[in-house]
């Protein structure tokens, strides 16, 4: 019996994007009714999951143009004519018997050489009101009315998440900058104030990448290392131009490296070996590997001298527990009495909190609204199990306590971008015209078993702004109506028409200068 590794490559196929749909989608061309000639369908938001949220940020197309209309296809409008219909007919069969479905679509389709589609969307890193539309897409030649919908599956499954992603980060910029103005932090320290450490929870490398994108949106600070190549791919800068810094993050270490250290020598030495790889910059340690308070009672002040020497911050990371308790100490619950109880930060360093330990070791300064900031040489960081409302509880303890916000720096991980789906913002692609045998019928649909949110616009669509500047949908939209619409042509017929940088998204959506 052989053990060697197979190493055997598949062939590729060539019409791989064609069957990125849903099954039922194969044999729709024949279903529509015998003379349709136009498609037009939109991307909207629906609905909201998250209190509050009623703005949805677009992000997302402009990869989804590049990476599956261009790159997905290129294979097969690359390959023999004849090859790319057998394989789409072998494949056919295969799926759903004898082929009633026949391929002659499919054959003009690859004498055509791209997709003949039309895009028009909104200024990616828009908040788009919820219900008004972000994107649509038409066909531009008669017939190929077939691809407009044949390609929702995986239009959808590229946009949503990195829109929702956008949107989630965008919030906790909200609730930081509003934290920030009201404890006199430096704003442009927000854009660090927010990592990305949601790589390892998503489903994969594709997803981690676009989502991530949408992070940086509105923060600078990310692990997510396979965003880089995403953004650089997907949204470049012009030539001679400068997107900016993509992403940044800072040297630190994990649970294997602690435990390795303290099983060697100990835990002071571990850090003393930390400081000596690392006699400047800032460096991250994760601190609970064993006993976190003492970390902060013994060891921190131990090597206090060579800390405060550093040209640098110490960040010193928390990975278990409550965190709200952990950084602010219990006695900042909400409700909690400050009473003259007798305790030491020794004795009971919960009640204390870590914030208020860094500050009795290494003190710091008063900014000028009066709130505590701690010694540039150290920081915290805590980056397990953070959630909109734990950030929101800790800055607000923080305030209580007398701390500036930017004394902490918060990890975000796939609970807060991985635990969402489509319907945390009901998105969805839906047709609302038609052109059959000359003439035109605005589709809509309004089942009578739903509650609303599952009614459709109708008609040919404009997006302006009224007379608030907020944007609103215009349906059954007059030509004079679509001509000033927001929603602008992207890519038509294979072709980009607008792109934008991450510098320029970013611009768009204003959170970082």
């Amino acid at each position: 019996m052989s053990t060697a590794t197979d190493t055997r490559i598949t062939t590729a196929s060539v019409t791989a994007a064609l069957f990125e749909t849903d099954a039922y989608k194969l044999g729709h061309r024949e279903l529509y009714p015998e003379g349709t000639t136009g498609i037009l369908a939109n991307y909207t938001n629906r609905g909201s999951r998250l209190e509050g949220v009623t703005k949805v940020v677009h992000f997302g197309l402009q990869a989804f143009l590049q990476s599956y209309c261009i790159e997905a296809f290129a294979p097969f409008f690359a390959a023999d004519e004849d090859e790319a219909v057998d394989e789409y007919e072998a494949n056919l069969t295969a799926i759903l018997g004898p082929n009633t479905i026949q391929s002659d679509h499919i054959r003009a389709l690859h004498r055509k050489g791209y997709l003949p589609l039309v895009f028009r969307g909104l200024p990616e890193g828009t908040r788009v009101p919820l219900r008004v539309p972000t994107f649509t897409i038409e066909n531009t030649e008669p017939e190929f009315f077939w691809l407009v919908n044949y390609i929702e599956t995986v239009l959808s499954a590229s946009v949503w998440h990195p829109s929702t992603t956008a949107t989630i980060a965008d919030t906790y910029r909200q609730v930081l900058n509003e934290a920030a103005e009201k404890t006199g932090s430096a704003p442009e320290f927000v854009n660090w104030q927010l990592h990305d450490f949601s790589y390892r929870g998503m489903t994969g490398t594709p997803a981690a990448a676009a989502s991530g994108a949408g992070h940086l949106l509105s923060f600078t600070g990310s692990d997510s290392l396979a965003t880089l190549d995403w953004v650089r791919r997907y949204y470049p800068s012009a030539a001679g131009a400068d997107n900016g810094q993509v992403l940044g993050s800072i040297p630190a270490t994990e649970h294997s490296v602690m435990c390795a250290g303290i099983s060697e020598s100990s835990e002071l030495d571990t850090f003393s070996r930390i400081l000596d790889k690392n006699p400047a910059g800032n460096v991250s340690v994760v601190s609970d590997t064993e006993d976190f308070w003492k970390v902060l009672n013994e060891i921190l002040p131990t090597l206090k001298g060579r800390i405060t020497r550093r040209d640098g911050k110490l960040v010193i990371r928390p990975d278990s527990g409550d965190p709200a308790d952990i950084i602010c100490g219990t006695m900042s619950r909400p409700g909690a009495i400050f009473t003259a109880q007798v305790r030491t930060e020794e004795r009971d360093p919960e009640f204390f909190g870590a914030v208020q330990l860094l500050w009795k070791h290494f003190g710091g300064t008063k900014n000028s609204k009066g709130y505590m900031v701690l010694d540039p040489s150290v920081g915290l960081i805590y980056g397990d199990s953070i959630t909109l409302d734990r950030a929101k509880d800790i800055w607000a303890r923080l305030e209580r306590l007398g701390f500036a916000s930017e004394n902490i720096v918060f990890g975000v991980g796939s609970f807060s971008y991985q635990y969402v789906t489509r319907d945390t913002f009901a998105s969805a692609i839906k047709a609302t015209w038609a052109k059959i045998k000359n003439k035109t019928y605005n589709l809509l649909k309004d089942p009578v078993t739903d509650n609303g949110t599952k009614k459709s616009a109708t008609g040919r669509l404009a997006v302006i702004r009224n007379a608030d500047g907020e944007l609103v949908q215009i349906e059954k939209a007059t030509p004079e109506q679509e001509a000033v619409s927001l929603l602008e042509p992207v890519w038509a017929d294979g072709q980009f028409i607008r792109r934008q940088s991450l510098a320029d998204v970013r611009a768009v959506l204003g959170n970082i200068a």
